[in-house]
């Protein structure tokens, strides 16, 4: 059987089983298992072993356990609270200033943790109430908190940039340093559009209560005491990185450190949070695992049919400029945001995309950044935004799933307007490491 059909066979398989409701990594795994089994016979089987365990001695994903502790011991903790507070009191007579500093604590978040779950559920709890209550429009809120809290996929430490440069082999701390400016970028465009939005209607965001606009200086300086704990954990783990002095996972552990002592300075490292704290990394990780297990499994049994070096010819033979043969990459990259998750997405097409996209000239860094950015719109992009149905866990009785989703469009297009200025534009990506390196 050739190639071609072969891989129709497989697109089908895992169509049908993922349509049944087959967990993806179940799906994957099987999908490979049955393919070597008929296409080489037994003897193929212990290969799959072999490269699950080759994947788990790469000693860099030990930073995705780390973030991810890291993430919930701070989010448990209570210093997004403080931090949050901290900077509220300063929005002041500006319209929308309280949405606009909900986004400044959003990338502050995703640069102390790199997870978007716990980003959004805490925004949810803390932001999204203040805003209704203080007469925000209730799109504008919601799509501020989604919006925001997805933003971990583009600020380091984001664990969709360390799993993209384990499955694409590039460099993490390249990544790191190539997605700030874009990450930012984003980030300004939610805040320009929350100004104007709310300059254009004064209801949808009105300003700070007089309580808060004519407290004190000193006290407001106080507060800021909020934002010390934060701003080390950040520096920590980032200036390691970018200083040179460790490496992503090294940097990692420092970041765990620094929440646990942030935890201790509070008062609030307790055995209860330090088990909650375990038991959602255990669970986050089991997962991230076996989608990786079984997206690996697949990848390897389709490159020893011939598949990848397929795929690769398919792609790079294409009638058409190389730039427009990465926007038909980036329509896939959507189409399968709308059903799966980023990682399933990853480690299922990056293996097939990054080398084409290397054979056309083009860096493999930026590509990670558009990928990321790309995963950032099926953040919020029905039916399966998962930043919805976190929004949503935690948000008022009376806000429907249908309403969070209607909220998301305004900011799903200032997504596709960053990643259409990236695309066009790599500078923006690779000004950075072009000048650190």
């Amino acid at each position: 059987m050739d190639i071609g059909t072969i891989t129709l066979l497989m697109v089908a398989a895992i169509s049908l089983l993922m349509f049944l409701g087959v967990p993806l990594a179940f799906v994957t795994g099987s999908v490979a298992m049955a393919a070597a089994w008929l296409h080489f016979g037994s003897n193929a089987l212990p290969l799959i072993a072999s490269r699950t365990y080759s994947l788990l001695n790469e000693y860099v994903l030990v930073a995705v356990p780390l973030f991810v502790l890291m993430a919930a011991v701070l989010e448990r903790s209570g210093v997004a609270k403080d931090l949050f507070r901290a900077l509220h009191i300063f929005a002041g007579r500006l319209r929308g200033g309280l949405g606009i500093q909900t986004l400044i604590v959003a990338i502050l978040l995703a640069a102390m943790s790199g997870i978007i779950g716990g980003e959004i559920v805490l925004l949810g709890l803390i932001a999204l109430p203040q805003m209704l209550a203080r007469g925000y429009d209730r799109k504008l809120a919601m799509g501020i908190v989604c919006a925001g809290g997805s933003l971990g996929t583009m600020i380091p430490p984001s664990i969709v940039l360390i799993v993209y440069g384990l499955t694409a082999n590039v460099a993490i701390g390249d990544l790191f340093m190539a997605t700030i400016v874009p990450g930012l970028l984003l980030g300004g465009t939610y805040v320009a559009y929350t100004l104007i939005r709310c300059h254009l209607d004064p209801s949808a965001g009105p300003p700070a209560p007089a309580e808060d606009r004519d407290m004190p200086l000193a006290e407001k300086l106080l507060l800021l005491r909020g934002l010390v704990l934060p701003v080390l954990v950040m520096l920590s783990v980032l200036g390691s990185i970018y200083s040179g002095i460790a490496s992503v996972t090294e940097a990692a552990g420092m970041g765990v450190a620094g929440a646990l002592v942030s935890a201790l300075v509070r008062g609030e490292l307790k055995l209860p949070l330090i088990l909650a704290a375990l038991r959602q990394t255990m669970g986050t990780c089991g997962m991230l695992l076996w989608l990786t297990f079984g997206a690996n499994a697949l990848i390897g049994v389709y490159n020893l049919m011939g598949g990848t070096r397929y795929m690769h010819g398919l792609l790079t033979g294409l009638p058409f400029e190389p730039l427009v043969v990465v926007i038909l990459m980036m329509g896939v990259l959507v189409l399968l945001g709308l059903f799966m998750d980023w990682i399933g997405i990853c480690l299922l097409t990056m293996p097939i995309f990054v080398p084409a996209i290397v054979a056309m000239g083009y860096d493999p860094v930026w590509f990670g950044i558009l990928f990321c950015m790309n995963m950032q719109i099926s953040y919020l992009s029905p039916p399966f935004g998962p930043a919805c149905f976190y929004l949503k866990g935690v948000a008022p009785k009376d806000i429907e799933l249908s309403e969070i989703f209607a909220a998301m469009w305004p900011f799903i297009g200032l997504q596709f307007l960053g990643l259409t200025l990236v695309l066009l534009f790599p500078g923006i990506a690779l000004w950075l490491p072009s000048i650190v390196n």
